[in-house]
């Protein structure tokens, strides 16, 4: 029985694992090793199997686990202070590139600034690729919101980049 449940699940998890990655790498990006939450939310689906009602909705129902871990976890403790070198040695991603790395760190780092909900539904729809009504199950919200979202989110975060750039730009 228990094998069989293992084989379901990881029937379930393989097609989604590349996208559910994605969602937390970025997500989680300066608040959470991505890494722990994948984990932590990995044990919570395989224990909570039984209340999974479709299984076209198993992502969905991994970034819904995963989204509650992280509001938990920052209810639970206070981040802790680490200096700026540290900070950039823990977030070094697998990226070969350098621009390309320095790319995803100005974009991930850019994402960490806007409000939770935006953030949230940015990475959805853009980088996991979730549709708009998707979007809406998993936030509780209507259309017109998710909306709102993406396009305050999208404007906001072409601030925050364009600041970035331009401060770059004047140390170099």
């Amino acid at each position: 029985m228990k094998n069989k449940k293992q084989r379901h699940f990881l029937k379930l998890y393989e097609p989604v694992h590349d996208s559910f990655e994605r969602f937390c790498r970025a997500r989680a990006y300066g608040d959470y090793p991505f890494e722990d939450l994948i984990n932590e939310s990995l044990l919570v689906a395989y224990s909570k199997m039984d209340q999974l009602k479709k299984s076209k909705s198993f992502l969905s129902f991994l970034i819904g686990i995963s989204i509650r871990l992280l509001a938990n976890s920052k209810k639970k403790c206070k981040p802790e202070y680490t200096s700026d070198e540290d900070f950039l040695q823990n977030k070094a991603d697998a990226v070969n590139n350098l621009d390309q790395k320095f790319e995803v760190d100005l974009l991930y780092n850019a994402l960490s600034q806007l409000k939770m909900e935006q953030r949230e539904c940015l990475i959805l729809f853009e980088i996991t690729g979730f549709s708009i009504k998707e979007i809406m199950a998993i936030q509780k919200s209507s259309e017109s919101a998710i909306k709102q979202r993406l396009a305050r989110g999208r404007a906001e975060l072409g601030k925050i980049i364009s600041n970035e750039m331009n401060y770059i730009k004047t140390k170099v």
